[in-house]
């Protein structure tokens, strides 16, 4: 939560022409959006999840010139998860969590980015790994 409400500063650093390429990305430990969660009614939904005040402290941190690139390159994903619990082979059936984030300026955003790992297994993680790869030459 202390990270929420200090990252909410960063409308400052983006609307600044010199910052125009921002990219915010990491274990943000927060679900955005049913699209992002266990479906309701499920022991894992109710097991565990992110709470209303992380959630709108997040969307208002992507409020100020931010955008979610994975959701803006696979906006119809309803399996684009990032955690998974440990328990009850959740990983395998594909009942996870969004929590990991790559959040980029509006100027990168349209770069066409790739974005990777969002299933990938990583060892011995619960986490997958997420990462973009912005093109400069895309950004003229």
């Amino acid at each position: 939560m202390r990270f929420l409400r200090g990252a909410r500063r960063i409308r400052r650093v983006v609307c600044r022409p010199r910052s125009r390429l921002l990219v915010l990305c990491g274990d943000l430990n927060v679900a955005r959006d049913g699209s992002g969660r266990p479906p309701q009614g499920t022991q894992a939904a109710v097991r565990s999840d992110s709470f209303p005040e992380e959630r709108a402290l997040l969307e208002r941190i992507i409020g100020r010139g931010l955008v979610d690139v994975g959701r803006a390159l696979d906006p119809d994903n309803d399996g684009l998860f990032t955690w998974w619990a440990p328990w009850r082979n959740l990983r395998q059936r594909n009942i996870g969590w969004r929590l990991d984030y790559v959040l980029a300026s509006t100027t990168l955003a349209r770069a066409r980015p790739q974005l990777s790992g969002a299933s990938v297994m990583c060892g011995t993680s619960d986490h997958a790994p997420v990462f973009a790869v912005f093109e400069p030459h895309h950004l003229q």
